[in-house]
């Protein structure tokens, strides 16, 4: 019998989707850029995807670029590149919350390692990464310095 058409284009097609994949993962993913492209473009075309990423999550999660301030679009386009977008844009916008709580020194993305930015930050992503929002009558994390003056008018009182 003779081979069909399909079955000769079978290999050729199998190496363009995996020359594909590597693209696509360099451009979104962070990957080494494959052979036979253009690393300065290919970098450029990634980090003009990631910047566009970050757009969109500024409009999804407008509070974020509020709580980061000028911070925000660089910090969001360095976790771009190394976090490809799983599971659309709101969970993009908690992923990147959470990979900035989790970072602990967040001291190289401006004033995103002062205590109340990280606060704020961290009430934003408690709000929205439960399976329902938190109640508005559900009790904040209490400061150090609360949780003293409370026990000390306490010992005052004697209560």
């Amino acid at each position: 019998p003779t081979p069909s058409p399909n079955a000769s284009a079978a290999p050729s097609r199998q190496r363009l989707a995996v020359a594909q994949a590597a693209l696509l993962s360099a451009l979104v993913g962070g990957t080494p850029v494959p052979e036979g492209f253009d690393r300065v473009r290919i970098g450029v075309q990634a980090r003009a995807l990631a910047a566009k990423r970050a757009d969109v999550v500024g409009k999804i999660a407008p509070e974020l670029p509020v709580i980061l301030g000028e911070s925000y679009r660089t910090a969001f386009v360095g976790y771009a590149q190394g976090h490809p977008m799983t599971g659309g844009y709101r969970r993009d916008a908690l992923d990147f919350a959470e990979h900035l709580l989790r970072a602990g020194d967040t001291g190289d993305m401006g004033h995103a390692g002062d205590p109340a930015v990280r606060g704020a930050l961290r009430e934003w992503w408690l709000d929205r990464s439960g399976p329902a929002p938190r109640s508005p009558r559900s009790p904040r994390p209490e400061r150090p310095a609360a949780r003293l003056a409370r026990a000390t008018r306490r010992v005052l009182l004697g209560r």
